[in-house]
C-alpha cells in the first residue's frame, strides 16, 4: 500500500509538471557531459581524455571538466594579446571549460618551446599555440604525436598544415599585407615603406611581402625597414627611413609601430596604414593622422579556437578541419572608427 501510494504522489508531481510548462513556463534541463572516446592522434581523431588528473575540477555531476591549454609568443600585457586572452576567457565561460594561459615575458624560441612542451605535459583536451616562426614546429608536432588536439593562431597561416594541426585560426598574413598595399595604392602611394620589426615573425614578414605585390602591380615600390619598437627613438628612426627611400605612404606591422610611425611622420605628407588597433590608434584613424588600421580580430584569434576545441571533447565535432579559418584582414578607418572605439573600450577590438 505504501509503495502504491508512493507511485500515485510522484505520477501526480508529474502531471503537474506538465500543466506548468503547458501554462507557459520554462523548464531547465542540464544535459550531462558526452565524452567521445579518444584514439589516435590530435589531428585525425576527435575525443576528450578520460585520464584522472587531481589539478583538474570536476563538474558538478562528478565529471572531469574539459581542459584547454593555450600558450601564445605574446605577453598578455600587451594592449593585442590582451584582446585574445579576452577572447581565451570568454570562450572559456560560455563553454564551462577550465582554461591554463601561458605567454613568455619576453620572447625567446626557447621559452615559447618549454611552455608548449610543459602544456602538452599536462594532457590537455586541447592546446592553442601562435606559430610566429618556424622554430617552434619540432614543439608543435610533439604535441599533435602526443595526441593532443591543437589549433594554431596569429602568426602561421602558411605553414600549419604542415604540423597536423587541426586548423589556423587567423588571417591570412601576405592577402592582408596586399590588400592593405592596395588601399595605399588607390589613395595615390607610389613608393612605400614596410615597418617591420627586428623580431623575426614570419607573419610580418608575409605582410611586408603582400604590400611588396600590391605595389608592384601598381606601378610602384617598397622597401622594408626594421626598427625596434620600443625604442624611444623609433619616430625619428621611421622618419628617417621614410626620407632616405623618398617614400610617399608607409605601412606599419603592428600598433606601436603604427603610432611611433604616426608621430614621426606628422605634417610630412606621407600616408599612413598601420596593421592592428588600440585606443591611441582608433583615435588616430578618427583624426586622420593614420588612413587606416588593419583589424585582424584578435578576440575571435582567442575566443574561436576555444569554443571548436571544447565542442570536439565533447562530441567530436569540428569545423573546417584542415583549413584557415580567417579572422582578418578588416580595416577601420575614418568613417568607422567611432563604432570600434566602442568596442575597444571593452577589449573586444
Amino acid at each position: 500500500m505504501r509503495r502504491l501510494l508512493v507511485v500515485m504522489v510522484m505520477a501526480l508531481a508529474g502531471a503537474f509538471a506538465l500543466l506548468a510548462t503547458g501554462c507557459g513556463d520554462t523548464t531547465t534541463v542540464d544535459e550531462g557531459p558526452v565524452t567521445v572516446a579518444e584514439s589516435g592522434t590530435g589531428a585525425g581523431n576527435p575525443g576528450a581524455r578520460t585520464v584522472a588528473d587531481p589539478d583538474v575540477p570536476e563538474t558538478p555531476d562528478g565529471a572531469r571538466a574539459i581542459r584547454i591549454a593555450v600558450v601564445t609568443h605574446g605577453q598578455a600585457s600587451s594592449a593585442f594579446w590582451a584582446i585574445v586572452r579576452n577572447g581565451v576567457e570568454a570562450a572559456g565561460r560560455q563553454m564551462d571549460v577550465v582554461i591554463d594561459y601561458k605567454a613568455p615575458d619576453v620572447y625567446s624560441l626557447s621559452d615559447m618551446t618549454n611552455l608548449i612542451d610543459q602544456a602538452v605535459a599536462s594532457r590537455p583536451d586541447g592546446l592553442v599555440v601562435s606559430l610566429p616562426e618556424p622554430g617552434l614546429a619540432a614543439a608543435i608536432e610533439r604535441a599533435v604525436k602526443a595526441g593532443i588536439p591543437t589549433v594554431s593562431i596569429n602568426s602561421g597561416s602558411d605553414m600549419y598544415k604542415k604540423l597536423g594541426v587541426l586548423a589556423h585560426v587567423g588571417q591570412p598574413e601576405g592577402d592582408a599585407g596586399f590588400k592593405a598595399g592596395q588601399r595605399l595604392a588607390r589613395a595615390g602611394v607610389e613608393r612605400a615603406v614596410c615597418v617591420n620589426l627586428l623580431i623575426a615573425n614570419q607573419g610580418l614578414d608575409a605582410r611586408c611581402a603582400g604590400l611588396a605585390r600590391a605595389m608592384r602591380a601598381a606601378g610602384g615600390t617598397s622597401k622594408i625597414v626594421r626598427i625596434d619598437d620600443q625604442d624611444a627613438n623609433a619616430p625619428k628612426k621611421i622618419a628617417a627611413a621614410v626620407k632616405a627611400a623618398n617614400a610617399d605612404g608607409a605601412l606599419a606591422m603592428n600598433a606601436t609601430s603604427g603610432l611611433a610611425a604616426s608621430k614621426g611622420l606628422a605634417g610630412k605628407g606621407v600616408t599612413l596604414g598601420t596593421f592592428d588597433l588600440g585606443p591611441d590608434v582608433l583615435k588616430a584613424v578618427k583624426a586622420g593622422t593614420i588612413a587606416f588600421a588593419v583589424d585582424q580580430q584578435a578576440y575571435l584569434q582567442g575566443y574561436l579556437p576555444v569554443v571548436f576545441l571544447a565542442e570536439r571533447a565533447r562530441y567530436g565535432l569540428f569545423p573546417a578541419q584542415g583549413d584557415v579559418i580567417p579572422t582578418g584582414p578588416n580595416f577601420v578607418t575614418k568613417a568607422n572608427a567611432e563604432q570600434a572605439m566602442e568596442l575597444s573600450a571593452r577589449s573586444i577590438r
